[in-house]
């Protein structure tokens, strides 16, 4: 599955993560392969995914709590 780097809008990037995540669930894609693609948004996009370590609002309400919890496992965020 091919992933962007670069996202311009929280909403965007909101709906490649559930791509990603739907992708993993759907077993097109392996673990590994969700384990890179979640990094490589994060280290490209922290602006648009996190503030003060937790979840932009947008991203919140796009993704919903499963695959935030997935997503959240990868990046072990505290």
């Amino acid at each position: 599955m091919e992933v962007k780097r670069f996202y311009r809008t929280q909403r965007d990037l909101a709906t490649a993560l559930n791509n990603l995540v739907d992708a993993y669930w759907q077993e097109k894609i392996n673990e590994q392969e969700l384990i890179d693609g979640v990094k490589s948004i994060h280290e490209n996009n922290k602006d648009k995914l996190l503030k003060n370590n937790h979840f932009t609002t947008i991203i919140k309400q796009q993704c919903g709590k499963r695959r935030l919890a997935v997503i959240e496992k990868i990046l072990e965020i505290k």
